[in-house]
């Protein structure tokens, strides 16, 4: 996601910003906001660290929930004949204790904010789990056979529950340490 963001860079400075300095895009452009006392090379310095620390951001960013919608229809047709058809899909930062969940009875996906960061096989496990969901509410015996067509099920159970442990300090033996999708 790497721009070219020399020759759309513009330089704002405020009197009344004294210590602080920020940056955003605006469009096909970048705005630097610094005080207005810095000297030139302070002003190189900065627009360089912020125009650095934006593309960090954005190189680290999570899917949208435009590309999430586009990522379960793929995996719908991949591995599920395209037979599940979410309504909506999108990521949603109060969920503290699931990866995901999916309510049936109006078609909707909500994956966990936490999952942001992680390798896209363990995401695509959460998100076909749930599209999964749309066909067989429960975890019965079809739903985990609609799961057998993702190669890495096993694989990203396991580290979703090594990533529980980790962070919940579950103890061995626990039934379900909110490693698993709804």
């Amino acid at each position: 996601m790497a721009q070219d963001t020399t020759a759309s860079v513009e330089v704002r400075r405020s009197r009344r910003r004294t210590a602080t300095v920020s940056a955003y895009r605006d469009g096909d452009r970048t705005v630097v906001a610094i005080p207005a006392r810095f000297s030139q090379a302070q002003e190189r310095e900065w627009v360089a660290k912020m125009l650095a620390r934006l593309e960090d951001k954005e190189r680290r960013r999570r899917p949208s929930d435009d590309e999430l919608v586009e990522r379960a229809q793929e995996l719908s047709t991949r591995y599920l004949d395209g037979r599940a058809h979410p309504t909506s899909v999108r990521w949603a930062a109060n969920q503290e204790r699931r990866w995901g969940s999916c309510t049936i009875t109006d078609g909707s996906i909500r994956l966990s904010s936490r999952l942001q960061g992680m390798p896209e096989w363990v995401i695509d496990y959460v998100l076909l789990h749930e599209l999964a969901h749309l066909l067989h509410a429960g975890h019965g015996p079809e739903f985990w056979k609609l799961l057998d067509a993702y190669p890495r099920t096993d694989r990203a159970r396991g580290f979703l529950e090594g990533v529980s442990f980790t962070s919940d300090g579950a103890q061995e033996g626990d039934a379900d340490s909110g490693s698993s999708p709804s």
